[in-house]
């Protein structure tokens, strides 16, 4: 199996993080990471060298000698969106304070994607008979989050056998904080499950990475209303729900 969890396209070199231990590799976008550095040197009016880690405890740090500025930043800084960038700009380059303030927000907002705690037990199964999960995590991260999310695992989970002679549930999909991994039910890897579907799974799991529990009136919630919102950005949503509903039978069936 290739080392790289997440395939970035040609068009943009993907650069593996160094300093992690063996096994599967976590890669970063070259593409996003020289756009951030860009607008840093434009703020700055010197050259700027910016760096990307997946550091657990200093998230920005910065040094300036000689007329240049070098700045490291966590990985997670390259998906943020647009208000958060422009902040982080104003604060690494100005040491503005309102800026400080909308990335340390930022920054507890996405502990969750800090390092993984515990690295994913033995070889990662991407590759399928039927479905690659690689090619179809790269799909999604493309279409939906720009190539910046770089930091999530994914593999084939294992058969398991049901408790009961007739399975009454099955859990396709499911996402692991502490190995930042993604797990899909091997039940579709096969011919009469469509693709769309098995990426609409995918897409689910990844907003568990991207999108924390909440905890609302001593309940915690799964699925908070802002995951639930971005749920709804997937283009086939619709259609994968309703083959969910017809096929249900033969997934527990087949699982």
């Amino acid at each position: 199996m290739a080392t790289a969890a997440v395939r970035i396209p040609q068009q943009s070199i993907a650069l593996p993080i160094k300093g992690l231990a063996k096994g599967p590799q976590i890669f970063i976008h070259e593409g996003a990471r020289q756009a951030l550095e860009r607008r840093l040197e434009l703020a700055f009016g010197g050259p700027v060298q910016l760096g990307v880690t997946d550091n657990l405890r200093r998230m920005v740090t910065q040094t300036r000698s000689l007329g240049r500025l070098r700045v490291r930043l966590h990985m997670m800084f390259l998906g943020a969106e647009e208000r958060v960038k422009s902040a982080l700009v104003a604060y690494v380059v100005q040491g503005d304070r309102d800026g400080s303030q909308v990335v340390g927000e930022f920054i507890e907002q996405n502990l969750h994607r800090i390092r993984a705690s515990r690295k994913a037990p033995g070889k990662l199964r991407a590759v399928g008979q039927v479905h690659d999960l690689e090619a179809l995590l790269h799909d999604v991260n493309q279409r939906y989050f720009a190539g910046t999310v770089s930091d999530v695992l994914i593999t084939w989970g294992r058969m398991t056998k049901p408790r009961s002679a007739q399975r009454t549930s099955i859990k396709l999909g499911s996402y692991s904080a502490t190995e930042r991994l993604i797990r899909i039910h091997p039940v579709l890897d096969q011919r009469w499950v469509p693709r769309y579907f098995v990426q609409y799974i995918v897409y689910h799991e990844l907003l568990h990475h991207l999108v924390p529990e909440a905890r609302v009136g001593g309940r915690v919630l799964l699925h908070p209303p802002e995951f639930q919102r971005r749920e709804r950005d997937f283009q086939q949503l619709s259609r994968a729900l309703t083959w969910e509903q017809k096929h249900i039978d033969r997934l527990l069936r087949a699982g």
